[in-house]
C-alpha cells in the first residue's frame, strides 16, 4: 500500500482520503450559517422588492390621470339639457370602475324640456361612474323640486339610463305643510313624482302633531 509523507507523520492513502473529508466537513459546518444568511438576505430583499413593485402599483391606481378645478359639465341627450353641474374639483382615475371624483362637493341643477330649471342638487361629495352612466352623491345631500319640497338623505344616485334617482338610506322629505321620514326612495330625475319605500312616520308643520301614516 502506497504512503503520503506529511511532516514527520506517513499516511495511507485511505487515511489521508478520511484527513481531507473531515477538513470538508469542517469548512463546510463553518461556510454553513453563511450560506443560509445569504440565501435568506437574497430571498427576504426579492420579496421586499415584490411587495414595493404591488405597492406602488397599488398607489398608481389611486392617482387621478386627469385634475380640474372650478369645473362646469354640461349633461344633454339629443341636443336636449338634462343638467349642469358645477365643481370645485374633479379627478378622473383610470381604474376598473373609470370614475369621476369630486371631492369638494358639487351644486346640480336639472332643467326641464323648456330649459326650465326642475330641481337642484348639492352634495359634499360625489362620483360619476363613466362606463355605468350612474351617478352618486354623498353626505349632506340636498335636493329640492320646483314645488319647494325638499329632500335631505345621505346617499344618493342618479341613473342616467333610467331617468331615476333613488336611494337605500334614510330620508327626510319636507314641504310646506309637513315632513316626511323613511328607509329607500326612488323617483324621477326632476324629483317630481316620488315615493318613500318604508315610510316611518309624518309629522305636520303646522299644528306639531305627529301622525303615523
Amino acid at each position: 500500500m502506497p504512503f503520503i509523507k506529511t511532516g514527520n507523520v506517513f499516511l495511507s492513502n485511505n487515511q489521508n482520503a478520511v484527513k481531507v473529508k473531515a477538513f470538508r466537513n469542517k469548512i463546510f459546518r463553518k461556510l454553513a450559517p453563511l450560506l443560509a444568511i445569504s440565501a435568506f438576505s437574497v430571498l427576504f430583499f426579492s420579496c421586499r422588492n415584490e411587495m414595493e413593485t404591488i405597492r406602488s402599483f397599488a398607489q398608481e391606481e389611486n392617482v387621478p390621470v386627469e385634475r380640474g378645478q372650478n369645473i362646469r359639465v354640461v349633461y344633454s341627450t339629443q341636443a336636449q339639457v338634462r343638467m349642469i353641474l358645477n365643481a370645485p374639483e374633479m379627478n378622473r382615475f383610470n381604474t376598473p370602475e373609470n370614475f369621476v371624483e369630486m371631492p369638494q362637493g358639487i351644486s346640480v341643477v336639472f332643467y326641464d324640456s323648456l330649459m326650465n330649471v326642475s330641481a337642484t342638487l348639492e352634495a359634499d361629495l360625489a362620483k360619476n361612474f363613466l362606463d355605468r352612466d350612474l351617478f352618486e352623491a354623498r353626505n349632506n345631500v340636498v335636493v329640492v323640486n320646483e314645488r319647494g319640497e325638499t329632500l335631505n338623505t345621505e346617499q344618493l344616485f342618479w341613473d342616467q339610463t333610467r331617468g331615476i334617482i333613488y336611494t337605500e338610506k334614510f330620508v327626510q322629505i319636507t314641504s310646506q305643510d309637513e315632513i316626511l321620514h323613511g328607509e329607500g326612495f326612488e323617483s324621477d330625475e326632476r324629483f317630481t313624482q316620488w315615493t318613500i319605500k318604508r315610510p316611518r312616520g309624518t309629522f305636520k308643520v303646522q299644528t306639531g302633531d305627529a301622525e303615523t301614516p
